[in-house]
């Protein structure tokens, strides 16, 4: 059987998500919509799909199997459920929604139209994270102890959207786009949830009423301490996340390795290739809708990381610790 895939959305995502549908063997693209009718037209005369400028016209017209939404987040509830309730499956870009509330309507009317969605947190995917998760696994650096993740680049770079700088319309700035990650990244690194959070952000970004940077001081369930820090200033450019154990520790850079110490200086662990990560995202909903399960990327678990980046902002404006608030289910 093969499923036929609509795009929501032609901004510079849309097209790794279209190169993973000509990888699978049970996808098939159909059709892409953007309100910039030219950036649709291009992406779907490359791919030989239709084009469309209202999504919704696109999704009625074409009766997709799954629709993929790679919207500005503030755009993420309406484009899900419009979608759901004409019976089509969700691949939505992270974060989940604008907020935990927006989360939870979602997943209550999904659930109720008896499709399913999955949110594409690709840290999941990742070679790199996911040899640094099987040596956690493995025990041989011993006890997991701490993480430091850190996240430092311009991020009012040409050609970013003016969205981005807009909370109403993003959430926040840098640690609601990237701090998804980061979170995403040491949860499921760590096999637990973010349950406190102390957090002091920066506003001093020229653009927009969004942080250009801050540092948050993370707790675990699993009782295991984290720490974020991003600036989207001018600055040398870093992504790395360093995990320290009680027998050794990990250095991991997502696209450039990951190195390992027992002991003496850094020298570079193995990274076994992987499948392309939006391949995997997609065989993931795949197997949940042929099996009627939840993915592996859950609207519980999306919902824990929207709920723990809220959490940094509450932590800032009040200027204390917060607990974030979770659901059951994850």
């Amino acid at each position: 059987m093969t499923y036929r895939v609509a795009i929501i959305g032609a901004g510079g995502i849309a097209g790794k998500h279209l190169e993973a549908i000509g990888l699978a063997e049970k996808l098939v693209p159909c059709s892409i919509a953007d309100i910039d009718r030219r950036r649709a037209d291009e992406l779907a005369a490359l791919y030989g799909i239709r084009a469309y400028a209202d999504y919704k016209e696109m999704i009625e017209r074409e009766r997709p199997d799954i629709a993929v939404v790679t919207l500005p987040h503030f755009l993420h509830k309406e484009a899900s459920l419009f979608s759901a309730a004409r019976g089509c499956h969700v691949l939505l870009e992270k974060p989940m929604a604008l907020d935990s509330a927006e989360c939870d309507e979602i997943a209550a009317f999904v659930r109720a139209s008896r499709v399913k969605l999955m949110v594409g947190h690709t840290q999941h995917y990742i070679a790199e994270t996911l040899a640094a998760k099987e040596w956690i696994e493995s025990g041989r650096l011993g006890r997991l102890v701490l993480l430091n993740d850190r996240r430092h680049q311009r991020y009012d770079v040409p050609g970013r959207p003016g969205w981005f700088f807009e909370k109403a319309k993003a959430g926040g700035g840098i640690l609601t786009n990237l701090g998804s990650h980061s979170i995403d990244k040491i949860q499921w690194l760590t096999n637990s949830r973010v349950t406190k959070v102390k957090a002091v952000l920066d506003y001093d970004s020229p653009i927009g009423d969004v942080e250009g940077g801050g540092t948050a001081f993370l707790e675990t369930s699993a009782g295991i301490p984290a720490t974020i820090s991003q600036s989207g200033y001018l600055g040398a450019v870093v992504d790395e996340t360093e995990l320290r154990f009680t027998g050794g520790s990990l250095l991991l850079r997502t696209g450039a390795g990951l190195w390992v110490s027992d002991g003496g200086a850094y020298r570079e662990a193995p990274v076994p290739p992987r499948a392309n990560p939006f391949l995997r995202q997609f065989e993931d909903l795949l197997e949940a809708m042929e099996e009627d399960r939840e993915p592996a990327c859950s609207m519980a678990y999306s919902r824990s990381v929207v709920a723990a980046v809220e959490s940094l902002y509450r932590s800032h404006e009040t200027g204390t610790e917060v607990s974030v608030h979770g659901r059951e289910g994850f």
